[in-house]
């Protein structure tokens, strides 16, 4: 796949779906999967609204690494393409929340969800905003060969 073609998938894929599955693990290496709505910003920062609480987000404070995935899931069989990363994952705070929230709210506002703001996200409340850094992609190769996957490099 050209690199021009591959950046396009990536973006395409990424604007195209609502969830985005969320790898993490805990200090043990015991592994947890979650889909979540997301937002993001750039192809490369991924937004998301959890309770601090949940696994994926107490696996996150003590664990950062995580992995992304974003796939149609109503692809036929061998057709669907999806995007994968590799990221670091934290809880917003201070002021990177107030420019996540934005992003966030808007990207929820356009998919007919509600509005949100940081007094919705703030310590102490039942839910915080996360965001994951990716700092790598990839893409599946459309050569035939099973789960070949390809890096793809953002400009």
């Amino acid at each position: 796949m050209a690199a021009d073609l591959a950046v396009r998938a990536v973006k395409d894929i990424v604007e195209g779906n609502l969830y985005l599955v969320l790898a993490t693990a805990d200090a043990t290496g015991r592994p947890w999967s979650s889909p979540v709505y997301f937002a993001h910003i750039g192809f490369t920062e991924f937004l998301w609204v959890s309770n601090p609480d949940v696994t994926h987000s107490r696996n996150i404070a003590g664990r950062p690494e995580v992995g992304i995935v974003i796939f149609d899931s109503r692809a036929e069989i061998g057709t669907g393409q999806g995007v994968y990363m590799s990221a670091v994952g934290e809880l917003l705070e201070g002021d990177d929340v107030r420019e996540g929230i934005d992003a966030y709210s808007r990207r929820s506002v356009a998919h007919g969800g509600r509005e949100w703001t940081s007094d919705d996200v703030r310590p102490g409340g039942d839910l915080r905003l996360y965001r994951a850094v990716a700092d790598s992609h990839w893409i599946l190769a459309k050569d035939g060969q099973p789960d070949h996957r390809i890096p793809v490099t953002l400009a």
